[in-house]
């Protein structure tokens, strides 16, 4: 465990599931920017690419990252995430460990995703919600008001997503279609795990929810944490330009 000021600091340890196949429209800045959060706190942090055929160690990771990514991909996910592999990420969320899921990882959570050619999808079942392909692309900057705080990010997806009542919707969509452009609803999230449409990457510009993220992931291994406060201006001035812009979409 590192050190600082003669003090032993947490490790974070982070499974970045599907680093190759799936990750589009800068979903990887979300892992670049919990690394960084945590090594400006002195939190340790260690990073494990798992992607098609590797395995996973059960109980490693506190903290599971799932981008999104293309149909053909997806495919070739979904299919390696059956079995055992699926199993490990489902037990390690109930015992009590984070995730956050995009889009496609999002909806390979889920129960299931229906494309519009080839076979449903399924997916490992963590959160309840099933994902079909809709007639409609929605793309643009979105806000999401959720119980933590204003959420901005950009969506590009033609999916319908529902959510079960075994979880519950992240949030309120403010700009933006959310989860299908129906009912209002933006992700979803079940214990520590979420899901959302976020793309853009999301942490960057919410440095509230990555040092939830954070939070919530160590406490699996080192109980409540309080994490120290980074001078994040930069973060919030890129915040308020982004909201700015999806309002002016409206």
């Amino acid at each position: 465990m590192p050190t600082r000021n003669g003090q032993e600091c947490p490790t974070l340890r982070i499974g970045y599931l599907y680093a190759v196949e799936m990750n589009i429209y800068g979903d990887r800045g979300n892992v670049i920017a919990l690394t960084r959060r945590c090594q400006w706190r002195g939190i340790g942090v260690e990073v494990d690419q798992i992607g098609i055929g590797d395995p996973i160690e059960p109980g490693r990771h506190d903290l599971f990252f799932f981008g999104g990514g293309q149909d053909k991909e997806q495919i070739a996910v979904a299919a390696d995430l059956a079995g055992e592999k699926g199993a490990i990420i489902r037990e390690g969320i109930e015992a009590g460990a984070a995730a956050l899921t995009i889009c496609g990882g999002y909806q390979l959570f889920g129960h299931s995703y229906r494309p519009h050619d080839g076979p449903e999808l399924r997916g490992i079942g963590v959160l309840d919600v099933t994902s079909e392909a809709g007639p409609d692309r929605f793309i643009g900057n979105s806000v999401v008001e959720t119980d933590g705080g204003e959420l901005v990010g950009f969506e590009n997806h033609s999916a319908l997503t529902f959510v079960g009542p075994g979880c519950e919707p992240f949030g309120r969509v403010v700009v933006g279609a959310g989860n299908n452009g129906r009912d209002g609803t933006g992700g979803a999230r079940y214990k520590r795990a979420y899901g959302s449409y976020l793309h853009g990457s999301l942490l960057p510009k919410n440095p509230w929810f990555a040092d939830r993220l954070i939070a919530e992931a160590l406490a699996r291994r080192h109980g409540p944490i309080l994490l120290s406060p980074l001078p994040d201006d930069l973060e919030r001035a890129a915040h308020a330009t982004a909201v700015r812009r999806a309002q002016r979409t409206r």
